[in-house]
């Protein structure tokens, strides 16, 4: 069926709102919305699916969601009458549509017979992660977008270790979906009609107050806050999101006496009025911060994305100047942090590992290695730092320590299996107040850092292909790389070349290695022939994007940037890219 025709059978719908009709009918001449609202379904991958909020099988509302709650009612209506009862946490971010998609989702899975457990109000990522081990559910439903635009909101699965659905089980979730027509097959009940048949629980405010003393106890050093508290200022931004409740709270916990809240963005609104987006890697977005750190004389700035699950920083430099740190260099500095608090407590643990994702900088390893700790490689995503946590804790192989990808991602503890802004921005506001102590800033801190290892540098360029179009050039870009792949980039050879998803190692003598302990995955790996340099290749999981990951390191910082620009400058003139 072609998308036209995909149009006018959703218009002919009677299970459409006449409001959701008219909004099909204002795009009737606009054959290129048309096509593109049409020509696919909202992809659900492994961590679920995200999509611009609009009608349409390429959208997500209210339809789709229930579509996908009805697959997830598969899956756990599959594992039998014990995970049903054990049932389903659903939490909910700020974003529009955010409670509504949530209730729809309450409604389809208690019309199948399951236990679901809400939130009344909105909760973060970590926090229903959290719920979900806590409640020993079955597992969790969270409405988000992550980072993303005002207009994007999103369905993230989770299992019941509290992380990302792994594929064998999302498969089960695809599958089901796929079977389901989306108006036809999808039942639903009134959350009252729930409640009476004892399916509907709303949890009440234990829980949030178990979620902040777990996140407490991964204090490293308790004292030093106290100790600073008087003259340590601290400013905060939610960016309109679920942050704000549970970060102020834990804050004030450990002893921030002077904590300065961004008031202009700590408001739960869903169309983010103070950013273009509300995503912490982006410096404009901290302006107001910045303002009101130059005011009071802070020294650094932290901000959470709006399901708190990714944390952004801003440091004042020897200058005076305020500079937004990467999610590498936050992971550096944490890494080294928790590492060197253990070591000087005598609890390093001699099992102990740091897990990052294959596309973070090289420096963890650097730093986790000279404090006798193993790192670990997994493939992007947290999802898959989780299921390594998981691992461990079943096995006793290792003991986790922190895990941490670049996209400003980071989880210390194991009461989650994924990306916790809260325990994180405790643990950054603790590292401040430590070197404080010692007579430091977070930026002199970082600067330690590079002496000791090395000047590291790594970016991160995105290249946007909206639409159909976008599609279909984002998979002949990967084609192009695989069959004709680059012999050399910023004038250096490619000694090496990994494709992820063929699980090839091949060297610049034609030989071939297989590449094992990480599942297959649509990406690319390029390391040049000076032994620091790389490139990494792939495409977004959840926005229509072509991902270019840079790193290296020199005897100077300049010098590792000015390597990044040439095999920036060179891939892009290769390969044609804005």
């Amino acid at each position: 069926m072609g998308y036209k025709e995909t149009y006018e059978l959703w218009l002919a719908s009677d299970v459409l709102s006449a409001e959701d009709k008219a909004e099909l009918k204002s795009i009737a001449n606009d054959e290129k919305e048309i096509e593109e609202r049409f020509y696919r379904e909202l992809e659900f991958g492994t961590a679920g699916m995200r999509g611009i909020i609009g009608i349409g099988t390429n959208r997500i509302n209210i339809y789709n969601v229930r579509r996908a709650s009805q697959g997830v009612a598969k899956y756990v209506t599959s594992a039998g009458e014990d995970a049903m009862k054990a049932g389903v946490l659903i939490g909910y971010d700020t974003r529009n549509y955010s409670k509504i998609f949530a209730v729809e989702t309450a409604k389809v899975l208690a019309a199948a017979g399951i236990h679901v457990y809400i939130f009344p109000i909105v909760h973060s990522v970590p926090e229903v992660s959290f719920g979900i081990r806590e409640l020993g559910c079955a597992a969790g439903v969270m409405i988000t977008a992550s980072h993303n635009p005002k207009q994007y909101n999103g369905y993230k699965v989770y299992g019941p270790d509290g992380g990302q659905l792994p594929p064998a089980a999302a498969d089960v979730v695809v599958e089901a979906i796929n079977s389901y027509d989306v108006f036809k097959d999808v039942k639903f009940i009134t959350l009252d009609a729930a409640a009476e048949n004892d399916l509907l629980t709303v949890l009440g405010p234990d829980l949030d107050n178990k979620f902040i003393e777990t996140v407490m106890t991964q204090q490293q050093n308790p004292e030093v806050i106290p100790e600073v508290a008087d003259d340590f200022k601290v400013i905060y931004t939610p960016f309109h999101g679920t942050g704000s409740r549970p970060i102020k709270a834990v804050l004030r916990r450990i002893g921030v006496k002077n904590l300065m809240v961004v008031k202009e963005q700590d408001t739960e609104d869903g169309n983010f009025p103070t950013v273009k987006s509300p995503n912490p890697e982006d410096k404009e977005g901290f302006e107001i911060a910045i303002d009101m750190a130059k005011k009071n004389d802070v020294d650094f700035i932290v901000g959470t994305d709006p399901d708190c699950d990714r944390v952004g920083i801003i440091v004042r430099d020897a200058e005076g100047i305020y500079r937004p740190l990467t999610g590498n260099q936050t992971g550096a500095l944490l890494v080294d942090y928790i590492l060197r608090s253990k070591q000087e407590k005598g609890t390093l643990p001699e099992n102990g590992v740091v897990i990052k994702t294959i596309v973070t900088t090289e420096l963890a390893a650097a730093i986790a290695q000279s404090y006798g700790m193993e790192i670990m490689n997994v493939l992007t995503g947290f999802k898959y730092i989780g299921e390594k946590m998981t691992e461990f804790a079943e096995t006793g192989s290792h003991t986790y320590l922190i895990g941490f990808e670049e996209s400003y991602g980071y989880l210390v503890g194991n009461h989650a299996r994924d990306k916790d802004g809260v325990v994180a921005t405790m643990l950054i506001v603790e590292m401040a107040a430590y070197y404080r102590k010692l007579g430091k800033s977070l930026y002199e801190a970082l600067q330690d850092i590079y002496k000791k290892y090395g000047y590291y540098a790594e970016r991160t360029v995105s290249f946007t292909m909206p639409g159909k179009d976008g599609m279909e050039k984002m998979a002949a870009l990967l084609k192009d790389l695989r069959e004709n792949p680059p012999t050399k980039m910023a004038g250096l050879d490619i000694s090496l070349y990994t494709d992820y998803q063929s699980q090839t190692i091949k060297d610049t003598k034609g030989g071939v290695s297989p590449l094992t302990g990480l599942p297959k995955s649509n990406v690319l790996k390029y390391n040049l022939a000076d032994d620091k340099t790389y490139f990494i290749v792939r495409p977004s999981g959840t926005e229509p994007k072509v991902k270019l990951y840079m790193g290296t390191f020199a005897d100077s910082f300049e010098s590792a940037e000015a390597i990044i620009d040439k095999v920036n400058a060179d891939f892009k003139n290769q390969y044609e890219l804005n």
